[in-house]
């Protein structure tokens, strides 16, 4: 998933998990503060996820670790045939691993300059970034979580996943839920990553549904936030996250906190148009 550069759009909430500190919209040209230390990440494999969207897997070169807070991002930079720096914001589609690596998924844009020369380079093809970034994180006192996604904006969710389900004192006791929409079936991405989740933990509920589902489809149908009141029911002891589009993140916002009396604290989300 990508996010405009160089802000994002976050609820504020209570304090982010205890680990170690360290997806579509229109390009922009910014210039990070020269505090921000640049690195540079090698291309290491690049997956077609579907014919606009890929996945990339990145080492981290010069360093021993890189470490951030599964759910944050990173800004990469490139310069444009004029001369300027291009800068865009990538949430990271994996956990913290032993090496310096992470991996990104994003699509074409129209008109992106970033996006489409990401979908195109090499493996052996290096990148200058910096970060990690952002506030997109589980927050503490863990509760039961409903995950709400659309498109890219499952980036986030794969890495916050693969790490809540690594290791059994992580997860114990809580329930989640991904809820993941989009128009059709090759639109889901990492399905069978989700799928294998699930069947090992019966306490993670994978609920794809497709908005234009062909006949074929045996899932739930619609868009997101038609299955939230399902799962949430009157429920006001769980915490909401959100990743996606403006329209389907405010329509998720406005359901949990009008229609469902959610304090706003309950509700971590990220926009990225």
């Amino acid at each position: 998933m990508t996010l405009s550069a160089p802000h994002r759009h976050l609820s504020s909430v209570s304090q982010p998990i205890s680990l170690p500190q360290p997806s579509a919209v229109s390009d922009a040209t910014v210039r990070p503060p020269a505090e921000r230390k640049l690195l540079t990440a090698r291309l290491v494999r690049t997956t077609f996820l579907s014919t606009q969207t890929k996945h990339l897997e990145f080492a981290v070169d010069g360093v021993d670790e890189f470490d951030f807070i599964p759910g944050q991002f990173v800004s990469i930079q490139q310069p444009k045939p004029d001369g300027r720096v291009h800068t865009r914001a990538y949430s990271i589609a994996s956990p913290p691993r032993s090496t310096p690596a992470f991996d990104l998924c994003l699509n074409r844009v129209e008109d992106g300059f970033l996006s489409n020369w990401l979908c195109d380079v090499e493996a052996g093809t290096t990148v200058q970034f910096h970060g990690p970034h952002g506030m997109f994180t589980l927050r503490q006192p863990r509760q039961d979580c409903i995950f709400i996604a659309t498109g890219t904006g499952i980036a986030p969710f794969r890495g916050i996943l693969q790490w809540l389900f690594a290791m059994p004192e992580r997860n114990a006791g809580r329930e989640y839920w991904l809820v993941y929409g989009t128009r059709h079936k090759a639109g889901l991405y990492y399905r069978d990553e989700f799928r294998a989740i699930e069947q090992a933990h019966p306490n993670f509920h994978y609920l794809p549904t497709l908005s234009r589902g062909g006949s074929e489809w045996q899932g739930l149908r619609g868009y997101v936030q038609d299955h939230v009141l399902d799962i949430v029911g009157t429920r006001r002891d769980m915490q909401a996250y959100i990743c996606g589009l403006r329209q389907m993140v405010d329509a998720n916002r406005k359901l949990l906190k009008e229609q469902l009396g959610w304090d706003r604290k309950q509700i971590v989300f990220e926009r990225y148009d």
